[in-house]
């Protein structure tokens, strides 16, 4: 049983910073890929965030410039820290990696429950 938790999330004015964490507990033998996606009301999830198991990252355009993906390994957390928050930024943001749970297993992608980010004045 593997788990990945998310927090940090809340509400947020406008040019203001928030920190998300997510953990990843439980059976686990090793993570690859891990991301932060969001999704906000009547729109589809999309890719926020990528960083594979080196120190390469990817970001959407629209966060480019204001969002950071970090992660410790050895804490088997993925961070995301995102300053110059705007309106349209409002989303329920979730967290997933792919994690193998033994030895030469196949990974599976796992996902958090989400956490609330609110960018309003």
């Amino acid at each position: 049983q593997v788990q990945l938790v998310e927090s940090g999330g809340g509400l947020v004015q406008p040019g203001g910073s928030l920190r998300l964490s997510c953990s990843a507990s439980g059976s686990i033998f090793s993570i690859f890929a891990m991301a932060w996606y969001r999704q906000a009301p009547g729109r589809q999830r999309e890719l926020v965030a990528s960083m594979p198991t080196g120190t390469n990252a990817n970001y959407a355009d629209s966060v480019k410039g204001r969002f950071t993906i970090s992660r410790d390994n050895a804490k088997n957390t993925v961070y995301l820290q995102m300053n110059s928050l705007k309106p349209e930024d409002t989303a329920v943001y979730y967290c997933s990696a792919d994690i193998a749970t033994v030895r030469g297993g196949v990974p599976y992608d796992y996902w958090g429950q989400g956490t609330q980010v609110t960018v309003s004045s």
